[in-house]
């Protein structure tokens, strides 16, 4: 058998016959030429699963696994092509993206050097411009500023600080975490929390290397795991664990501060109160627990952990400053969350 590359491409499609040959061109083009290629037809219905032989049989990088079923199961398919890979280094890639040729060139000698990391980023660019809203356009934004691994580790409740089919990562960190995980939420931004846990370092390559495709039809718009509940069970998991039995405190009851203490609660996480500027919501009690004002709720305070539950991005920032200037430090007393 022959020696095995030292990066694996982990490629599932699912109903990509319309880009997924632009797709995988853009990979296989890439200047650095040794990886191999797991790509996983994930039950499609077109002929997405004939593209993915015929690249295969012009180029012996490619192997092609099918996952037959009802319907797609992206973890499946992840962890199957990750079960394959025979790299030291799993690169990820979407059938519906397109990546810079030197993706990997300039991805891989950070791993390389620095047996700490777990993952490296790169910059991102929604596409085509027409079709990308400006929520999407504030999101590319935000994961493009945060550049270091501690401005990554410092926002990760926010959302997710890295795009999926950006990430080169350290195969072995991935597996000392579990890898996939199926759950009610999205895998992947469950992956990053739990290798921030473990205390997997990030790192992102500030240039423009991959380029994320925009459509109607793409999963995390149409599949709930993607939405706002499945994020929260992914925060409220993540935030469980680093508490290790601290109380909590959420700046924030509107409906995502409510959502954030429902995951919590059951949890068995006590959370001892809301805070809220508002005081229209002061004196409310949802799910048992008192909304106080933010100048009550700093004088109440015993230890609690704060977690911001404000979706606006200039919410956030007020929140950060008022913390920070009431003596609160971030990444120990407080930490933003969406």
């Amino acid at each position: 058998m022959a020696a095995a590359p030292p990066v694996s491409v982990l490629f599932p499609a699912r109903n990509a016959a319309a880009t997924v040959d632009d797709a995988l061109g853009s990979v296989l083009e890439q200047t650095d030429p040794d990886f191999e290629v797991i790509a996983v037809d994930d039950a499609s219905s077109d002929d997405t699963l004939d593209r993915l032989r015929a690249w295969a049989a012009r180029d012996r990088r490619v192997r092609v696994l099918a996952r037959n079923g009802a319907r797609g199961d992206l973890v499946a398919a992840l962890e199957r092509a990750r079960a394959a890979a025979r790299g030291a280094y799993l690169l990820r890639m979407d059938a519906d993206d397109f990546a810079h040729p030197e993706r990997l060139a300039a991805c891989r000698p950070l791993l390389d050097a620095d047996p700490a990391l777990a993952a490296v980023s790169c910059l991102v660019r929604s596409f085509p411009g027409a079709r990308v809203r400006p929520g999407r356009r504030r999101y590319d934004a935000w994961l493009n500023g945060l550049r270091t691994h501690e401005a990554m580790a410092r926002e990760r409740f926010v959302e997710s600080p890295v795009a999926h089919p950006s990430v080169l990562l350290r195969a072995c960190a991935v597996a000392a975490v579990g890898g996939y995980r199926r759950f009610a939420g999205p895998e992947d931004y469950d992956l990053w929390l739990r290798l921030f846990a473990a205390g997997a370092r990030f790192a992102k390559v500030p240039r423009l290397l991959l380029f994320w495709r925009e459509r109607e039809g793409r999963l995390s718009r149409r599949c709930p795991r993607y939405g706002p509940a499945g994020f929260a069970r992914a925060r409220a998991d993540a935030f469980a664990r680093l508490l290790a039995g601290r109380p909590a405190a959420l700046l924030g009851s509107g409906s995502a501060g409510r959502r954030m203490a429902r995951e919590l609660l059951a949890r068995g996480v006590r959370v001892s109160f809301f805070v809220d500027r508002d005081p229209r919501k002061v004196g409310r009690s949802p799910y048992g627990v008192p909304v106080l004002g933010f100048e009550e709720a700093l004088a109440r305070r015993r230890g609690e952990v704060v977690l911001t539950a404000v979706n606006a991005w200039g919410a956030r920032a007020a929140a950060r400053r008022g913390l920070r200037e009431a003596g609160l430090r971030e990444g120990r007393d407080f930490f933003l969350g969406g």
